[in-house]
C-alpha cells in the first residue's frame, strides 16, 4: 500500500462522519421538498446558521446535496434513500452507524482488554427507531433472501422456524419458494408485531405462527424440519451459540436441518474482508465475533448435528452452513 493510499484510508472517516451528522440533524428530510438557505434550514432545525452552512457545503461537496447560489436541496434520488418517511429510506441504517461511532472510538482500549463500559449494546434507541431499522433491514435484505433460499434447496421442507426473524424477510422468501411450507417466527415481542404486519401485508399471515420470546432465555417451539439462524451467531460467544444450537436441535424433528446464514471466515481470519471488519463491530459492542467454518462446525457437532457442510460461500454475510439432526 502506498503512502497516498494509507493517508486516504486514515482520513476516510471524515466523509462518513459528515453523512452521520447530516443524518442526525435530519437535513435530508428538511431539504427534500424545496431549496432552502442555510439560515432557513437553521431556523427549521434549531441550529446556528454559520456552522450549519459549513456542514451543508461539505454535504454538497460529497454529492449528497445540490447547491445553487445560497440554497441547498436534497434531490429525489438521494431523498428516496435518506429522507425520513420514504418507504425505501435507509436513514435508520445510517443512524445506526452513527450510533456505533462512540463504540468504535473505544477500539484501542478494547483491543488492550481494558473494560470501557458496562452499558448494553442497543441497535436502536427507541420503538420508532427500532421499527424504522427493522424496515430498512428488510429493504436491504429482501434481494439477498431470495438468493439464499434458492441456493439451499428448501423444496422438501414443510415446517420452518425462523429464530430472530426480524420482520420476516427470510420467512417470506421461504414461503414464496415453497407454497406447501408453514413457518414459526420467533423474536422479541416488539419485533414479532412488526413481523405480523409485514406477513399480513404480504398475504402470508395464515401460513405463519408468531411466537414472542428470547432465544437467550426461552426454549424454542418444537416440531420443525427446517430451522434458520440468519445473522444471529455473530452476536454471540461460542458458548452462547452452543446453547442456541442445542435449543434448535431440540426444536427440530429427526432428520431436520439447520441453516446458519452469516459471515463465515477463512482459517486466516482476514477473508472475507467484510467479515474481518465486522468482527470489530462485534468486539466493541457484544460478546460475539465472526467465526470460521471449523468453529461453526465444531459447535454444531457438539450440539448433536451431523452431515455438516458449507453450502454457500459469501463475501457479504451471505455464506450458509447446514447440518442435520439424526
Amino acid at each position: 500500500m502506498t503512502e497516498k493510499e494509507i493517508l486516504q484510508l486514515a482520513q476516510s472517516f471524515m466523509e462518513s462522519r459528515i453523512l452521520h451528522a447530516a443524518a442526525e440533524l435530519d437535513l435530508f428530510t428538511a431539504l427534500a421538498q424545496a431549496p432552502l438557505s442555510a439560515t432557513e434550514v437553521a431556523a427549521k432545525i434549531g441550529a446556528a446558521p454559520r456552522p450549519l452552512a459549513v456542514l451543508l457545503d461539505a454535504v454538497a461537496a460529497i454529492g449528497l446535496l445540490t447547491k445553487s447560489g445560497q440554497t441547498y436541496q436534497c434531490e429525489r434520488p438521494v431523498a428516496r434513500l435518506l429522507a425520513s418517511g420514504s418507504s425505501e429510506s435507509i436513514l435508520p441504517m445510517v443512524l445506526h452507524m452513527s450510533h456505533l461511532w462512540t463504540r468504535w472510538a473505544r477500539l484501542p482500549e478494547v483491543a488492550k482488554g481494558i473494560p470501557v463500559s458496562e452499558d448494553a449494546f442497543d441497535f436502536v434507541r427507541d420503538t420508532e427507531e427500532l421499527r424504522a431499522f427493522i424496515g430498512a433491514m428488510h429493504s436491504i435484505g429482501a434481494p439477498m433472501a431470495k438468493q439464499i433460499v434458492a441456493s439451499v434447496d428448501p423444496g422438501a421442507s414443510r415446517s420452518l422456524i425462523d429464530v430472530g426473524c426480524g420482520s420476516g424477510t427470510y420467512t417470506i422468501a421461504f414461503l414464496r419458494a415453497v407454497p406447501e411450507m408453514r413457518a414459526t417466527l420467533f423474536d422479541l415481542p416488539e419485533v414479532i408485531e412488526m413481523a405480523r404486519e409485514r406477513l399480513e401485508k404480504e398475504g402470508l399471515l395464515d401460513r405463519a405462527a408468531l411466537v414472542p420470546g428470547s432465544y437467550e432465555k426461552d426454549e424454542l417451539p418444537r416440531g420443525h424440519d427446517l430451522a434458520l439462524l440468519s445473522a444471529i451467531v455473530h452476536s454471540n460467544s461460542p458458548e452462547e451459540n452452543l446453547e442456541l444450537y442445542k435449543k434448535v436441535f431440540r426444536s427440530l424433528n429427526p432428520g431436520g436441518r439447520i441453516l446458519i446464514r452469516d459471515h463465515v471466515m477463512e482459517p486466516d481470519r482476514i477473508h472475507p474482508r467484510d467479515g474481518a471488519i465486522f468482527a470489530i463491530n462485534m468486539l466493541v459492542g457484544t460478546t460475539g465475533g465472526t467465526y470460521t467454518y471449523e468453529e461453526i462446525e465444531a459447535g454444531l457437532s457438539q450440539a448433536g448435528f451431523t452431515r455438516i457442510r458449507l453450502v454457500r460461500k459469501g463475501d457479504h454475510m451471505d455464506a450458509v452452513v447446514e447440518g442435520f439432526k439424526p
